[in-house]
């Protein structure tokens, strides 16, 4: 099987006191088994607010992507998750 790799953008939550920078910090953290997190960016977005620019490898498969984003959404003060590019690696 071949592997996809993914860019995403990582908004935090409105409702929590969570960080963008500790948003970064648990997904260089975070492990998952069908993919890896590759590399993060703390980006500014408007106003002070900031979002998590995240490159991603995740296996390719049935749900697998499905299954890595859920790993995301399970990270303290995430909210929504916005898929910026995509593309198959050979």
């Amino acid at each position: 099987m071949g592997e996809v790799a993914i860019r995403y953008k990582i908004m935090c939550s409105p409702e929590t006191d969570v960080t963008a920078d500790e948003i970064a910090v648990s997904l260089e953290e975070m492990e998952n088994d069908v993919g890896v997190v590759q590399s993060v960016e703390t980006k500014p977005l408007a106003f002070g607010m900031k979002f998590v620019e995240a490159y991603c490898v995740i296996q390719e498969g049935d749900g697998t992507v499905d299954n890595f984003e859920d790993g995301i959404k399970a990270i303290s003060g995430v909210g929504e998750i916005q898929v910026l590019e995509i593309g198959r690696l050979m």
